[in-house]
């Protein structure tokens, strides 16, 4: 099979090229390196050091015989991804090329546009240029569990049946985003289940819990890491808990903590991603998979991180509670549904608790750079106050 990765050096796009170039597919890869340069914006790096594009490809080369033919360049630019999908020919698109970062989206009107404008126009381009180029290609997009927000009731796979006024539906389930960056995936949901009801573009759209994790089974060295970023724009809370903990700082879960999320290793998201690829859609069909393996409360990460650290490293860790910068619910029912992908056969193989260790001891290894990177990992993006016009 033909893959198109967009967004390919990224930090689920890299290992994925890795496993399917593994399981003797053909990659094609393309990057505008916009996070890299996204990432120095607001001061802060990769606490894993990752290396050129370039660098990458060769040493994979060098080391498996297969390589990634790349494109570089910005898929919010139509004559670019009707180019690329002319050349290439995919079977099937990875569609990661987007700004993914919430608290970016929040900084300010600059921000919060470009996030808007690139990432929705990114997709309706793929949506035409596939629809004109290769109308039989399947686009698998990866969306967010955020998309949904935290509703009072339990969270289905993208749609389920409602009753109202004596009368029944099968609809989908209401979005009620978080951000900026949240809405524009919900947004991105829409257009492409319209897609596929006007021309029947077969389509996987992935609700993806939060990753964590620094290896697969095809990142197996240093040379091969993946991006690890531990700001409070680019990390995740789970990244930014190892890195304090790593920094000897206090862990500093937002507010109550009680805000409550679903989570999946780096390995299993993706061994679901590779079998939504083998295993696509019918022509015409368009389906939700909602893929995380647990859902855990920030609170209760801080504490795993704590233990973890603590036993491995012998140190003491300490918790220390934050005022939220964030609008959002700190106390939530949170229920969501997992089923399709293990009606696919996929069985989940991450334990977050041993992951934590793989996880600490490639960040200790690096703790120089957390060190010089400890000035941004405490929030100074507030989502309910305005910067005004941008500069």
């Amino acid at each position: 099979m033909k893959v198109l990765i967009l967004g390919v050096d990224g930090y689920v796009g890299w290992p994925l090229a890795l496993r399917l170039l593994s399981r003797g597919h053909e990659v094609f890869g393309a990057d505008n390196f916009f996070t890299r340069k996204r990432v120095k914006e607001v001061s802060s790096d990769s606490v894993l050091p990752i290396r050129s594009f370039g660098e990458r490809n060769r040493r994979l080369e060098e080391s498996t015989g297969k390589w990634i033919d790349f494109y570089h360049g910005d898929v919010s630019d139509p004559e670019f991804i009707y180019d690329l999908l002319g050349d290439t020919e995919p079977d099937a698109i990875v569609h990661l090329a987007e700004q993914r970062s919430a608290p970016y989206s929040m900084l300010g009107l600059k921000q919060a546009s470009e996030t808007m404008q690139k990432n929705i126009i990114s997709t309706m381009n793929l949506i035409y240029g596939v629809h004109d180029m290769v109308p039989d290609c399947h686009i698998l997009k990866l969306g967010t569990m955020g998309e949904y927000g935290t509703p009072n009731l339990d969270i289905p796979e993208g749609f389920f049946e409602v009753e109202y006024n004596g009368r029944k539906d099968y609809l989908p389930f209401p979005r009620n985003a978080g951000s900026w960056y949240h809405w524009t995936k919900v947004h991105d949901s829409n257009n492409l289940m319209f897609a596929n009801k006007v021309w029947g573009t077969r389509i996987t759209d992935v609700m993806q819990g939060v990753v964590y994790g620094t290896r697969t089974t095809d990142i197996t060295d240093p040379h091969k890491f993946s991006r690890f970023d531990i700001d409070e724009v680019w990390g995740t809370a789970l990244n930014r808990f190892c890195a304090q903990a790593i920094a000897g700082l206090p862990i500093t879960p937002y507010g109550k903590g009680g805000q409550s999320r679903g989570f999946l290793s780096l390995e299993d998201s993706i061994t679901c991603l590779t079998l939504g690829l083998e295993k696509p859609p019918a022509k015409g069909e368009y389906r939700v998979f909602n893929q995380f393996d647990q859902h855990y409360s920030v609170n209760d990460l801080a504490e795993k991180v704590k233990e973890v650290y603590e036993k491995k490293f012998g140190k003491k860790a300490t918790i220390k509670h934050v005022p939220n910068p964030r609008v959002e619910k700190e106390e939530h029912y949170y229920n969501p549904e997992s089923r399709k992908l293990r009606g696919l056969g996929y069985s989940p193989k991450g334990d977050l608790q041993k992951d934590l260790v793989k996880i600490m001891q490639d960040v200790n290894d690096h703790r120089d750079r957390v060190m010089a990177l400890k000035d941004v990992i405490m929030p100074r993006t507030v989502w309910g106050k305005s910067t005004g016009l941008p500069h």
